[in-house]
């Protein structure tokens, strides 16, 4: 990494180390910071936890400083370039921080929009690259649980990809947090997990699936925000085929989002590398595909 930019005249300061130098995103139980590391002179993205929110009681403290220390153990278990590096992690006057590479680009939540749509084989690559990132996690115990578009970064200039936010993400012998939690996003959630099960590698895989079936058609499978409508649909349904919104999608494409939005997990598509193997070759058999991103 190069010279970081000089950080403004005008900043705050946290834990007497790094300069916040400009919110990238917040939500219920930690904040993301753009900030220069003044121990290393490096740019890093900063993610900051309140570990006992406001108002909340300490049992709920407890929850957020035990799923702090769950992703930053699991979060460090991870090494692969098309996902965000954990760098350091530590807690200061109560709040626990998450030191992370500064990754360039914006998410895929851009490119679900009509208007934006990425071309196929882009979309095809894109999503070989993710199936072999967590392919890499699963090997490693990791389940990601929260894969949607806007945790994936792209910039197209230096061809980087990312997966960032293993906030809630669980290794597979992590105790269960309390009670009647739902973690994750619903629109992304497979089947099991809106009815409560534990997530596994078929339940990532089923996001990738939304995630492409989202990127080639801007529609979700299931798009209600009624969760228990999405819970009915989702259980009894099965995924819509792409076909019936983009009637020229090659059969092999939509046999592929089939098998990894299948209802049953047991019948779901769940392997890394073969889901690679088969977005590579849909790519490469796609009018100008390999010469694509």
């Amino acid at each position: 990494m190069g010279q970081p930019t000089r950080p403004p005249s005008r900043r705050l300061r946290f834990a007497d180390r790094f300069d916040l130098l400009r919110l990238l995103g917040s939500g219920a139980h930690a904040r993301v910071y753009a900030a220069h590391d003044r121990s290393f002179n490096r740019l890093v993205a900063l993610k900051i936890f309140a570990l006992q929110p406001r108002g909340e009681s300490s049992l709920a403290g407890a929850e957020a400083r035990s799923r702090f220390e769950a992703e930053a153990r699991t979060a460090q278990r991870l090494n692969h370039p098309d996902i965000v590096q954990v760098l350091e992690a530590g807690s200061y006057e109560g709040q626990a921080w998450l030191a992370m590479e500064l990754a360039p680009g914006s998410s895929l939540q851009r490119y679900t929009e009509p208007a934006r749509l990425l071309p196929e084989p882009a979309v095809l690559r894109t999503g070989q690259r993710i199936a072999l990132a967590l392919a890499h996690a699963h090997s490693q115990r990791v389940v990601h649980r929260d894969l949607k578009p806007a945790n994936v970064l792209v910039d197209w200039p230096s061809d980087t990809l990312k997966i960032v936010d293993f906030g809630l993400a669980r290794s597979d012998d992590a105790t269960a947090t309390r009670t009647g939690l739902m973690l994750g996003t619903p629109q992304y959630m497979a089947p099991e997990l809106l009815a409560g099960a534990r997530p596994d590698e078929r339940s990532d895989f089923y996001a990738l699936g939304v995630i492409l079936f989202e990127l080639l058609s801007a529609r979700l499978p299931f798009d209600t925000s009624n969760l228990g409508e999405l819970l009915k649909r989702a259980a009894q349904d099965p995924a819509p085929d792409l076909r019936s919104l983009k009637p020229h999608t090659p059969d092999a494409l939509a046999e592929l989002l089939a098998e990894l939005l299948a209802t049953r997990p047991a019948q779901r598509l769940a392997d890394g590398s073969r889901v690679a193997g088969r977005l590579r070759s849909l790519r490469l058999a796609w009018p100008g595909g390999a010469m694509s991103r």
